[in-house]
């Protein structure tokens, strides 16, 4: 199935390197191998896919055996090698003229963007999330899809197999893979078991406020460790977490932020479908604001509101330091959220959105529009 950021990739490949980041299983390899088949090569189709996962093609990584005419070439996990940036800026400057290079992750790859680095101006980052609703298979309804991303979630294999059998075992397999495996070889992490229990309280408590020094009270660790693990997960792709908006909120108040999961279906909620519908909202909004920041250079951050007043706005989308778009969520309930109707005066965003999950009409008042998941995309990202 056919990504909508794999023309992007391959324009860029022409130009400089390309970093593709995203969460382990999204489909990166995938998508990697797609590319090497439909690049524009200039005479025959030579291209290399080198994975540092398997013990050849780390030897002919590290000893940079390839052939001089394969025009390009993947290299896949690259990021687990501990000296891999310094090596890929070498890599670049020799052979750039004579080599395209694509390089994928399932860790951060940004480099640029964490500070000072030496690979700044040599390459493009982009980032894949998981299936949403704007990247259904062609025979797949709305539906269906919507369907599906609420109860087996957006990876790629659940998400086409449907079952929720299949999806809770493969969600199983992939959490031990990435806390017992990724994290252990990309990060120094001392009680790996203590990590699981944090990640389970965060799965349940998704879209509420997560006080740091309180979970680190329940599993018994410090706050310090408690903020290493979250930037960890974060650097991991397992969630993110979306903090408070109050530079022009007199009385907003410092509050904790948020989490939530790239996968959808990773949230435990038995009885009420809100906290994943919400999940299913703010992966839908970051996986948006990646694409524009990774196509456009623009700056998109993704924020929520609370003041004092306990008046608070589900998301917040800022483009730049201007306030793009305020949006509510709600599982059923249309009646517009006094909160977003009060900000929405106050603040005077270029969008007012209340998403519904289930809703039978869509209607507009006093600048306030409750629409459906797919209406709200359109809207804001046409």
């Amino acid at each position: 199935m056919k990504r909508f950021i794999k023309e992007d990739l391959i324009k860029d490949l022409s130009k400089k390197m390309v970093f593709l980041g995203g969460p382990r299983q999204v489909g990166k390899t995938t998508l990697a191998k797609q590319i090497l088949k439909s690049f524009p090569y200039k005479k025959a189709k030579l291209g290399l896919y080198l994975n540092w996962d398997f013990d050849e093609d780390r030897y002919r990584i590290r000893e940079k055996r390839w052939d001089e005419d394969h025009q390009l070439i993947v290299f896949d996990e690259l990021h687990k090698y501990r000296r891999w940036k310094n090596w890929i800026k070498g890599v670049y400057d020799k052979f750039h003229h004579q080599h395209k290079f694509l390089i994928t992750g399932s860790a951060r790859m940004d480099v640029y963007r964490r500070g000072g680095d030496s690979l700044l101006g040599r390459y493009h980052y982009w980032r894949l999330h998981p299936f949403t609703l704007d990247e259904l298979p062609p025979s797949m309804s709305i539906q269906e899809g919507f369907k599906r991303l609420m109860t087996v979630g957006g990876f790629p294999e659940p998400f086409l197999d449907g079952g929720e059998s299949s999806a809770r075992r493969w969600r199983r397999e992939r959490f031990d893979r990435v806390l017992k495996e990724d994290v252990r070889d990309l990060e120094y992490i001392k009680m790996i078991q203590d990590l699981g229990l944090f990640v389970d309280i965060l799965r349940r408590r998704c879209g509420q406020l997560i006080v740091l020094s309180n979970v680190a009270r329940e599993i018994q660790v410090s706050p310090k460790t408690a903020k290493l693990w979250l930037e960890v997960l974060n650097r991991m792709y397992i969630c993110f977490s979306v903090w408070p908006y109050t530079k022009r909120l007199p009385r907003a108040v410092q509050k904790p932020p948020k989490v939530y999961f790239f996968d959808n279906a990773d949230i435990i909620s038995e009885s009420d479908e809100g906290p994943r519908f919400e999940n299913f909202v703010a992966t839908h909004l970051l996986k948006k604001i990646h694409y524009l920041e990774d196509s456009t250079g623009l700056p998109f951050e993704l924020k929520y509101i609370r003041d004092k007043e306990s008046r608070e706005v589900d998301f917040i989308i800022l483009k730049g330091s201007k306030i793009f778009a305020l949006i509510e969520v709600k599982l059923s309930d249309d009646k517009i959220s006094r909160s977003l109707q009060y900000y929405s005066e106050k603040l005077k965003p270029k969008h007012s959105l209340q998403i519904v999950a289930h809703l039978k009409q869509e209607y507009k008042k006093n600048n306030c529009r409750v629409v459906a998941p797919q209406t709200a995309l359109n809207i804001l990202f046409r």
